[in-house]
């Protein structure tokens, strides 16, 4: 059995949150309408995520000698997550990211990397043990993609789980494709990666399959915001429409983490992967209903309990084949 069942390639960063009734137009500057500082970034996002949904978690990556550092490791071992794989830089800064929220609970995110940008590949293969021995190795692009490679490739190798968030969109290096199962990217991520447009719905399965064609991926999970997500499971050969959960919502900073992480922790746990898109769904559905990214995600009796409460047909098909 392996000593970890998700294992987490990510970034830091101290979320300084803005909210304002629109955005500003160049060289403006608008009165905001309130503030807030979360601990987040994708990585430590999608560990406590997954923690929550009960799965042994562990997290690699690299922090600053400073006061955001120490929360950061804070609030992970608050979760449960190993940290113990956590480089401290000694001169660059922790990360941090600086989110305007709009009153309908939509985002823009600017980045700042600091000590995110300084982890190497020697940093990765000194994680070497844990990365091959754990269930399920979760990767997004917030950190160079030297790091990130060496990761994907170490765990790949072993016969680990590999799943790929390709966020921040832009330009993904091609060499990552031979290392990734599963690849995770929402609406515009999709959009950015083949040129086809997820506003209209009829194409969304034909840009999952495309992906998973160029990738030669085991799956491919296309979040898509308010109107759910699709799954392609090319190894059991089946694909399926999963509808939006009816909730409150309120910021959707976190919401893709947390249906990640959740991802990863049902997928250690031996779930299909339709079936864990599904409780995924509805965790990042719950994660809307809460200020903040890493303290949003809900533990998986509530993400269950909104599954049992809005139970939508949402039965896999053939590949290939019209929904029933």
């Amino acid at each position: 059995m392996s000593k970890y069942d998700v294992c987490v390639l990510g970034s830091f960063m101290k979320d300084l949150v803005a909210s304002a009734d629109r955005r500003p137009l160049p060289g403006e500057t608008l009165h905001g309408t309130g503030f807030a500082e979360f601990l987040g970034g994708k990585g430590v996002n999608q560990a406590i995520a997954a923690a929550r949904m009960g799965a042994r978690t562990a997290i690699v990556g690299t922090i600053g000698d400073d006061r955001y550092g120490e929360e950061f490791l804070d609030l992970l071992k608050a979760d449960g997550v190993d940290t113990d794989w956590v480089v401290r830089h000694p001169e660059l800064g922790t990360g941090v990211g600086l989110p305007l929220v709009l009153p309908d609970g939509s985002n823009s995110i600017i980045i700042v990397s600091r000590a995110n940008s300084a982890i190497t590949p020697a940093d990765v293969e000194a994680a070497a043990d844990l990365l091959t021995s754990s269930a399920v190795l979760s990767v997004q692009l917030e950190l160079p993609v030297e790091a990130s490679r060496a990761a994907l490739q170490l765990a790949s190798t072993a016969g680990v789980t590999t799943i790929l968030t390709p966020a921040p969109v832009g330009p993904v290096d091609p060499s990552l494709a031979s290392f990734v199962d599963i690849l995770v990217p929402n609406e515009v991520e999709a959009a950015a990666l083949t040129g086809l447009d997820c506003d209209d719905e009829s194409q969304v399965p034909a840009i999952a399959k495309r992906l998973a064609g160029e990738w030669d991926l085991r799956g491919c999970v296309i979040t898509l915001g308010s109107r759910g997500a699709y799954v392609l499971d090319l190894v059991a050969g089946i694909e399926a429409r999963v509808p939006a959960h009816r909730v409150a919502t309120v910021d959707t900073v976190g919401a893709g983490d947390a249906f990640c992480g959740s991802l990863a922790a049902s997928l250690a746990a031996g779930a299909t992967l339709a079936d864990a898109v599904r409780l995924a769904n509805a965790a990042g559905a719950l994660s809307t209903t809460v200020n903040g990214a890493a303290a949003s995600a809900p533990d998986r009796s509530t993400a269950q309990a909104l599954l049992d409460a809005q139970p939508f047909d949402q039965s896999p098909f053939p590949v290939g084949q019209p929904p029933p």
